[in-house]
């Protein structure tokens, strides 16, 4: 893949089922780089395999039927714009917009009786996100800060705008369309945030909660009556990472918290989801022990209470050995059953879990399952549908049949077609204490020597895997073989694996990375062990910086959206509060040991410095230091800043932004590392 065929990246959602079973909706969304964003549509699928476009909005996502199956309800984001709720006949027609929320609409759920939508929405502070003509966020009041969280990467301040739930009706599609008081069908648009609604153009929302906090993830209970949702509304909810499931009759009132009603553990839920026969209420949640901060390599574990007795919580799965928290979400299946995501050895498996903790694995092998839905469970023979990910295909959605998946589409047939995909060799070498390190291999063509890219993920608690990976693919097209692997500290081989590396980062996660690349280099002939780079990003940024300042065998490396410095990290970034202190401790002397900022002195290896101005994750201060540390003591050094990017610019950052990005990152491996398929002199148009 070369940089400029991102546009080939398409990717799939969450599918959403027929009640009937025999076709699904999915938005299939792909990078634009003549519109510079992301556009989309949805699409039907029929379980035969016949398939259609469904809408032709700029980017259409989250599609969801509703109970009966007569209509169905998606996200509609015009260029420029925010996403806002439609409507439309499920058998198809004009879609109808139904809400004009000044900050678009998150989260949303259909009642059991089709009659009304309640949605997460963002309540902007008068004054503030567009809310008073001629007032731009330059000239804007102060804000006054009193709280750890107040900021969030890639949403900025939070506590101006919090996430308020909402109820709205189901529009009547057979209406006329809006007409303005004069009697003329409108041509324009009414201007400004929530005129639409003002003007009766789309039906009026009631919120249902103000309090300063954000209410996210609603669904409605079996019966309709109320509402589920996620927030931290505790004493403690600023100093703690623990949230809770709260119940709301469906006019706001009666809250109830579901969750954290006793003893000394403490969890931080969320993904509520009813089970279909009422009875449960299942969800997701991480032991954050009595503190309520020890987040470091929690696996997520599934969780069920009685509805009529919520004290009696009983965890279903073993958070130990299964983790639930990669996808994050809980999809309803049978009676008393649901179907949850597990990271496994860089899988992505599909579990179904029964309110007695029974579990059968539907999913597993070289695949990364991304989103599902079902149509009635094991006991009625319903069909399940996936959408997923595999070492060729950037986004399908398949059902499953007996242990492995049928594809239901091909979005990936042009990727396949028109880019050179390298095979995913699975390998696992040995540590110097013996532990193995597995990851994969990825070669380009010919015979070599080629130089060697070692290629350190993010996290630390996160993992390498089977699906398609877009940076592997570029990279050993431009003629190099890429190493990934996922070392102690990595999420996906039980939580021990990443807590070792608890007050111990840079130790033995330093000794797994450099494992897997000796075991690489002796394993394939066709690598050039001369030739060596090193990159990451985030915590890989932070593991590539303590490389090079330890092991000076590489000719250059790449240091993006690094976490480089956890002292300066506490007070700067939007997670510094509470991260550095779990990860790396307390004691000053310690932390030192553990900084690569504290290690700069010792770094030789030409080190290219990559990060966004908005990143709110690992500010750009961190890298701003870096760089001019490594400039004043004479390494050479170069660093590249992305205006209007944050720290997921990699992944969903504007398209052109991201071609850019690997176009610099191939202009720098040319310098040092040429190749034939990437030559010394390369430049960036």
């Amino acid at each position: 893949m070369k940089p400029d065929q991102i546009e080939l990246l398409t990717t799939t959602g969450a599918p959403t089922l027929h009640p009937d079973g025999s076709r699904l909706v999915v938005a299939a969304t792909r990078p634009d780089l003549r519109a510079d964003s992301y556009v989309g549509q949805l699409w039907e699928v029929t379980l035969d395999g016949g398939r259609r476009r469904l809408t032709r909005g700029f980017r259409d996502t989250a599609p969801r039927y509703s109970p009966d199956g007569e209509l169905l309800l998606f996200l509609r984001a015009a260029p420029g714009g925010k996403p806002q709720l439609f409507a439309v006949r499920a058998s198809g027609g004009e879609p109808v917009q139904v809400t004009d929320q000044p900050l678009g609409v998150a989260g949303f759920d259909i009642s059991p009786d089709a009659r009304t939508i309640v949605f997460a929405a963002r309540v902007p502070e008068h004054g503030r996100y567009g809310t008073l003509d001629g007032v731009g966020a330059g000239l804007e009041d102060p804000r006054l800060i009193t709280q750890y969280k107040y900021r969030m990467n890639g949403l900025g301040y939070t506590t101006d705008k919090r996430s308020q739930l909402f109820t709205v009706a189901v529009p009547d599609l057979e209406a006329e369309p809006y007409i303005t008081a004069v009697g003329r069908l409108k041509q324009e648009q009414p201007e400004g945030p929530g005129a639409l609604e003002e003007q009766g153009a789309v039906p009026a929302a009631v919120q249902l909660t103000t309090a300063d906090a954000d209410h996210l993830e609603p669904v409605f209970s079996t019966d309709g009556r109320r509402i589920l949702f996620t927030a931290a509304l505790g004493p403690d909810a600023d100093a703690t990472l623990v949230s809770d499931i709260h119940s709301i009759a469906l006019d706001g009132s009666d809250s109830r918290r579901l969750t954290n009603q006793g003893g000394d553990t403490r969890l931080g839920c969320e993904a509520p989801r009813p089970s279909a026969d009422g009875a449960w209420l299942f969800f997701l949640a991480s032991d954050l022990s009595p503190s309520g901060l020890d987040f470091v390599a929690r696996n997520t574990a599934l969780y069920a209470l009685p509805l009529n007795d919520p004290q009696d919580v009983r965890r279903l799965s073993d958070p130990e050995t299964v983790d639930f928290g990669d996808v994050q979400e809980i999809v309803a299946d049978g009676p008393d059953s649901v179907l949850v995501f597990n990271r496994a050895r860089g899988m992505g498996e599909l579990l179904r879990v029964s309110a007695a903790g029974e579990t059968d694995t539907l999913v597993t092998g070289p695949t990364v399952v991304t989103g599902a839905a079902s149509s009635g469970g094991a006991s009625s023979g319903g069909a399940v549908v996936v959408s997923y990910t595999d070492p060729t295909t950037s986004g399908d959605v398949a059902v499953v049949d007996g242990a492995s998946l049928r594809p239901l589409s091909d979005f990936s047939a042009a990727l396949r077609t028109e880019t050179r995909i390298g095979d995913l060799q699975e390998r696992t070498y040995t540590a110097p204490d013996g532990t193995p390190v597995h990851g994969w291999v990825v070669l380009p063509e010919g015979s070599g020597p080629h130089p060697v890219l070692l290629v350190i993920h993010g996290g630390p608690f996160a993992q390498y895997g089977w699906g398609y990976f877009d940076e592997a693919q570029v990279y050993a097209a431009a003629g190099y073989a890429v190493l990934l692997c996922n070392p102690r500290g990595a999420a996906g081989y039980g939580q021990a694996h990443g807590r070792v590396i608890k007050e111990a980062m840079g130790t033995v996660d330093l000794d797994d990375v450099l494992a897997f690349l000796e075991g690489a280099l002796a394993d394939f002939g066709g690598m050039d062990s001369e030739r060596l780079g090193v990159m990451g990003g985030s915590y890989g940024g932070y593991l590539t910086a303590w490389t090079i300042a330890h092991d000076h065998r590489f000719q250059a490396a790449i240091v993006e959206r690094g976490y480089l410095d956890p002292p300066s990290f506490v007070g700067s970034s939007d997670i510094g509060w509470f991260f550095s202190e779990q990860y790396t401790g307390t004691d000053p002397a310690h932390v030192q040991e553990q900084n690569p900022f504290a290690k700069i002195g010792s770094v030789r290896t030409p080190a290219f410095v990559i990060h966004s101005e908005e990143d709110l994750r690992c500010p750009i201060e961190q890298a701003q230091r870096y760089y001019t540390a490594l400039k004043k003591q004479g390494v050479e050094t170069e660093m590249l800043v992305f205006p209007g990017e944050t720290h997921e610019l990699s992944r969903s950052g504007s398209p052109w932004h991201r071609r850019q990005r690997f176009d610099h990152i191939l202009r720098w491996w040319a310098k040092y590392l040429p190749t034939e398929a990437n030559p010394s002199g390369t430049a960036v148009e």
